[in-house]
């Protein structure tokens, strides 16, 4: 697109003033021409123009008495800029952040191990299946029920084994008590 100024004429300024109201034809009427003042040399983009009012503009009047205000000269050209430099800049900054986007995985990576290693070391710990303990007197209680089995006429004869178990039993009881209290 080709760069141009933009300029608010009289004309149009009437025309967007008007009711919107179709006049008829009207005869055309010769102005006299006034002296433009010469273009003043545009201003940087920094620096807008601002006017406070206090100077009158010039220009003529039109029908509804409204004063014309000067022409709106536009930029042509913005200034130039070097874009490399912006696109350096930018990609510095990407780089910048793909690097402490890779150290963060990386320390994501490290603690997930340290985590899921306490975890296992915790789960061996709660969940750890307990020795099984001796049965006591279990000697004892083999030897008079093979007994049993095999003198199953006469009985009397295991008689010794069974007071041997008798006695062991009583024992582990009144160790258990005082564990108990």
């Amino acid at each position: 697109m080709g760069d141009f100024p933009i300029q608010i004429s009289t004309r149009l300024i009437d025309r967007l003033t008007e009711d919107d109201e179709k006049v008829k034809k009207r005869t055309k009427k010769t102005k006299t021409r006034v002296p433009r003042e010469p273009r003043l040399p545009e201003t940087k983009v920094d620096q807008p123009q601002i006017s406070d009012g206090s100077e009158q503009q010039k220009g003529t009047s039109t029908g509804t008495g409204w004063a014309v205000p000067p022409p709106l000269f536009m930029p042509v050209n913005q200034p130039p800029y070097s874009v490399s430099a912006e696109l350096d800049a930018i990609r510095s900054v990407v780089k910048e952040s793909e690097n402490v986007v890779e150290k963060l995985r990386k320390q994501e990576k490290n603690m997930v191990q340290e985590v899921t290693q306490k975890a296992k070391d915790l789960h061996d710990k709660e969940f750890k299946i307990p020795e099984p303990k001796p049965m006591p007197c279990s000697v004892e209680s083999n030897a008079w029920v093979t007994c049993y089995k095999e003198n199953t006429n006469d009985l009397t004869k295991c008689a010794p084994l069974a007071q041997n178990f008798a006695e062991c039993a009583r024992r582990v009881r009144q160790l258990a008590k005082p564990a108990d209290k």
